[in-house]
């Protein structure tokens, strides 16, 4: 038999005969090990234990202390323990995907009857004897035809389909966990003893439709999360109440925001006080701008088709437009246009408009643009997911020595404004080239390794996001931590070699020759929609005092203050503050409990030995006290207090590298 030599995290190597397995290596190294072992990285790949490796490879054995790979797996086997409940309980159901997602999985499921939550503790209970029944996990590579054989004869004709939509040559791999057996790609644990029995929960029931085509068949989908262990669990179960506290559709009504109705799906309907939390953070974002040597342009919304096939938008993104058809006046066929869903090519036209020089370069070109992308219907969630948005946008037409100095240039001025709106740290994330792109992969090669080349130079570490590029260049994705520890994706710096080729762009170089630019794309909010949403979450409404739409109520406790409170409310008008006055007959205690669930942040309160001392009494949004003030003093330092963070005067911190 061929011997391999495999290698180890430590740099030794091993010889051993060709098609050994993760397993027998561990047990080769220590019983104790192989008892451990849940899976394999081999070349990078995770691998099964079962799998055989038929030639020389890097080799690291994984065990439940190894986070990643763990929960993958754990995750995974839930998927099919999950299915294998719901076909012992209901025989009839037929069985389709159930892939891994963030912090867990789902499973859809087509029955004739509707799930219903109570379902859901039934399911959990036969999962749980199915763990501690410690069954067997095992699987085989089938032959196409064996397998499809197989599935219609147990008749479960999604598993035919997805076997159709393997391509020919792929190894069709099958799992048993017991008896029951699934189509799946693997890796799984070696028993289902492994899954941590108090580790998960089933969480909810949707539907959905199969292959996401809503030609297709409505199946059931149920969602579940799983952790290694009862605590972690019950962290992230602490963490989803927390986050229901916080979610923006429901503050949004409490504090008066925004709405949504179906006449206008994945659209805004911005009331007064959202809409002063709007222009407040755009307002700060221009002023940024201009800081950071950005123009402003504004750019035209209804757009020829003629430019997105030119730009290739039309034949990469088309599913995503909204596509508007004119008859024009003598026209012989209609116009077809599209709203725009991005700013880029429009910023390009700009650029092209006289002749620009390599002295004029680096260009920054900046854009709150309205745009319009389809959304499924399912996919719209409040202000986070919509179909018409605003962008805070812009381009860097610059030359390729430049794009080091302004990817650092870049990622500090976004620190700056991440640190001024509440967070101090960001991951960054490397994405590069996905399936559907525009270019040669020359050009991509290109654009990847000098993005690459000018994070390193700008001292950011960064993560590998495989395949999630732009379709014309590589980017780089922010990640935010929120205060309840989420995860939110807003900035992104992208390089694009690609759209000043398509459209022509170009500026002469020193050499007197014409040059084309390297195009920057970059976006610090993501878009104003969605990053509200996310301020809203992350302070719980709680807004800092130069956001909150209402900064200030001033409350009468009885009738004889309202001339003061008039005078009061005058004052911190004067001052700048965004204040509103209550003079209504109610008791203190009811409007200070109504205008808390508002968010107000400072609610003075106004009674007869305030009027006779020119004083207010304070009570701070979350605190229990109140606090008597003069109110000359008190009006300077809300005005103060009120002032953006970038017109402070203070320095500011740059977040973490």
């Amino acid at each position: 038999m061929a011997q391999i030599s495999l290698t180890f995290p430590d740099g030794n190597a091993r010889s051993y005969e060709a098609g050994v397995t993760p397993a027998e290596v561990a047990e080769s190294i220590a019983p104790s090990l192989a008892k451990k072992a849940i899976s394999a990285s081999v070349n990078g790949v995770h691998w099964d234990l079962q799998w055989p490796i038929a030639e020389d490879a890097r080799i690291a054995i994984h065990t439940m202390a190894d986070d990643a790979p763990a929960l993958e797996l754990i995750r995974h086997d839930l998927a099919h323990i999950m299915a294998r409940a719901v076909q012992e309980i209901w025989p009839d159901v037929k069985v389709t995907i159930g892939p891994v997602r963030d912090k867990g999985w789902f499973y859809d499921f087509d029955r004739a009857e509707p799930f219903v939550p109570e379902d859901l503790a039934r399911i959990e209970a036969k999962m749980r004897e199915i763990i501690n029944a410690r069954d067997p996990v095992r699987t085989e590579v089938w032959e196409r035809a064996r397998a499809i054989a197989h599935y219609e004869a147990a008749g479960e004709p999604f598993k035919v389909e997805l076997i159709h939509r393997i391509p020919e040559g792929e190894p069709l791999r099958m799992y048993w966990h017991g008896p029951w057996q699934d189509l799946c790609r693997g890796p799984h644990l070696a028993h289902t003893g492994q899954v941590p029995v108090d580790g998960f929960k089933l969480m909810s029931i949707a539907g959905a439709y199969w292959l996401g085509d809503n030609t297709r068949p409505m199946l059931q989908r149920i969602y579940g999360v799983a952790f290694r262990n009862r605590n972690d669990l019950k962290a992230h179960l602490t963490m989803l109440e927390e986050a229901a506290k916080r979610d923006h559709r429901k503050l949004g009504r409490e504090m008066d925001l925004f709405h949504m109705q179906e006449e206008a799906p994945g659209q805004v309907f911005w009331h007064p006080n959202g809409w002063s939390i709007y222009t407040s953070l755009q307002d700060y974002m221009r002023r940024q701008q201009r800081r950071g040597g950005y123009v402003e342009v504004n750019t035209p919304q209804v757009v020829d088709r003629k430019l997105w096939e030119a730009s290739g938008h039309w034949e990469k993104y088309q599913e995503h437009m909204f596509i508007v058809e004119v008859d024009e006046e003598h026209a012989r066929e209609k116009a077809v246009n599209a709203l725009k869903p991005m700013n880029c090519p429009c910023h390009v036209q700009i650029f092209n408009v006289g002749l620009k020089s390599y002295r004029d370069l680096p260009l920054r070109m900046a854009e709150f643009g309205s745009c319009n992308r389809y959304e499924p219907s399912g996919a719209l969630h409040g202000i986070m997911r919509v179909r018409g948005f605003t962008q805070d946008d812009a381009h860097i037409f610059c030359t390729e020595d430049q794009i080091e100095a302004e990817t650092k240039k870049f990622i500090d001025f976004l620190a700056g404004i991440y640190h001024d709106l509440g967070f101090e740290k960001f991951r960054v994330k490397f994405s590069d080239r996905p399936e559907t792109r525009a270019g040669a992969d020359e050009v991509w090669d290109k654009s990847e390794a000098a993005l690459r080349a000018a994070t390193e130079a700008a001292g950011y570490a960064y993560e590998e996001n495989p395949g999630e590029g732009a379709f014309y260049g590589p980017k780089l994705e922010f990640v935010l931590t929120d205060a309840i520890g989420r995860d939110w994706q807003c900035g992104t710096l992208q390089v694009d070699f690609v759209l000043p080729e398509r459209l022509d762009a170009t500026y002469i170089g020193a050499d007197g020759a014409k040059h084309r630019p390297v195009m920057l794309h970059r976006a610090v909010l993501g878009s104003f929609e969605r990053f509200i949403g996310i301020l809203i979450e992350n302070f719980a409404g709680r807004l800092p005092l130069w956001l909150a739409p209402r900064q200030v109520v001033v409350a009468s406790i009885v009738s004889e203050a309202d001339e003061y409170c008039r005078e009061v409310l005058a004052a911190l008008q004067a001052a700048g503050l965004r204040a509103q006055l209550d003079l209504r007959n109610e008791k203190i205690n009811y409007k200070v409990r109504e205008h808390s669930v508002g968010k107000v942040p400072v609610i003075l309160a106004v009674g007869a030995r305030e009027v006779a001392e020119r004083t207010v009494s304070v009570r701070r949004l979350g605190e229990n006290r109140t606090e008597t003030q003069a109110l000359d003093a008190l009006v300077s330092a809300l005005r103060a207090e009120a002032l953006p963070p970038d017109m402070r005067g203070a320095g500011v911190e740059i977040a973490a590298q």
